[in-house]
């Protein structure tokens, strides 16, 4: 079956008055159903928990302090899922919640754990709606949105495409609203400096994301493999022409060749604790012919870090030129950086590896 991941945000889910629209989730669900009953596996990241607690706690405006989002999270959420079951149920269709946060990705165990839970309930008919643990994870509601957790899921259990409903109708080549020549752009081949440039600015009162944050969850997305399709969520009946090949929106094409599932949780998962100054013939080495990092060319360390620890390489001109898994703690590699392999052992006592970073443990960073 085809696995696919439709991602809701808040903006879909919040009536005018605000609370959720019942009858734009029932709307929703309606479609998922379709799919789900025309071979696809689906998987929902959904927004709302806030804006659903915004309600049952009388709040008029999104909260600003941290606690007040993490309560009304807290008190939104079972609202939220229980609309998703209700809805799904007239339907014959059972669902799951999943509340997942963005350093349970940094651990690799936690992360095979949370694919292979996904993966489970999908072999039982199970469709699960996955959103941030608001309640307990301050970083995610101060920066993370659910766009990107979409993206990281896609990746996460191999997704074949990545849908988000979105609040407009696809990406324009300005903004619709103050633009009236505005024009919506059909397809993506790759999303340039460019591309990024006619996105931006802040999210709505109810939700974090904006159409920038919808282009960095595509160009996670992309690399992977996945298409990625952002349509309008206010709309009915569209996720299920748009699967048939109707065309609807902005399709962003697949990166072909695509990275790997590590490489991907490399690339996008892990939090990096430091950095790694290499000097020109490592950045030649690596970058060019794909080879490891020895620590012969390391100039400086910069952070604290141990090993299996995640960090960046900069060159002299400080650009990011990939990001890794070190195999030697921030003090060692202090030690043994500049240094040729053979003389590892003799100034550690020990040896674990020739290589700082092998290179099945870091992504090239364009």
């Amino acid at each position: 079956m085809n696995r696919v991941v439709i991602k809701i945000g808040s903006n879909i889910l919040t009536a005018k008055r605000g609370g959720l629209d019942h009858e734009r989730i029932y709307s929703i669900v309606k479609d998922i159903s379709e799919v789900y009953n025309a071979d696809y596996e689906v998987v929902i990241v959904s927004s709302g928990a806030i804006a659903a607690g915004m309600e049952r706690l009388g709040l008029k405006e999104r909260p600003k302090e941290i606690r007040l989002k993490q309560a009304a999270a807290a008190v939104g959420q079972s609202s939220l899922i229980w609309a998703y079951e209700k809805c799904f149920g007239d339907f014959g269709k059972k669902v799951a919640q999943a509340l997942l946060t963005r350093d349970g990705f940094s651990d690799r165990v936690r992360y095979l754990n949370s694919k292979n839970a996904i993966i489970a309930l999908l072999s039982y008919g199970v469709i699960p709606v996955i959103n941030e643990n608001d309640t307990v994870s301050t970083d995610e509601i101060k920066f993370g949105d659910n766009d990107q957790l979409a993206a990281l899921v896609s990746g996460l259990i191999d997704a074949e495409r990545l849908i988000i409903l979105s609040d407009v109708d696809g990406l324009y080549s300005s903004d619709p609203k103050k633009d009236p020549e505005a024009k919506i752009i059909p397809f993506v081949d790759e999303i340039t400096p460019g591309i990024e440039a006619v996105t931006g600015g802040a999210g709505s009162a109810v939700g974090t994301g904006g159409m920038y944050s919808k282009i960095l969850a595509a160009k996670k997305a992309i690399s992977y493999g996945i298409k990625v399709n952002i349509i309008s969520g206010r709309e009915e009946g569209l996720i299920v022409p748009l699967l048939k090949g109707i065309h609807r929106g902005t399709e962003f094409k697949p990166q072909l060749p695509k990275i790997s599932s590590r490489k991907g949780w490399i690339a996008y998962a892990i939090k990096p604790k430091g950095s790694l100054i290499i000097d020109d013939g490592a950045v030649n080495a690596v970058w060019m012919s794909g080879k490891s990092l020895l620590p012969s060319g390391i100039v400086r360390i910069e952070g604290v870090f141990d090993i299996g620890d995640a960090v960046y390489c900069v060159d002299s001109s400080g650009n990011r030129v990939l990001k890794g898994i070190v195999n030697y703690s921030s003090n060692d590699i202090k030690r043994i950086s500049g240094k040729k392999t053979s003389e590892i052992e003799a100034t550690l006592g020990f040896k674990y590896s020739d290589e700082v970073i092998h290179r099945d443990n870091f992504i090239i960073l364009k």
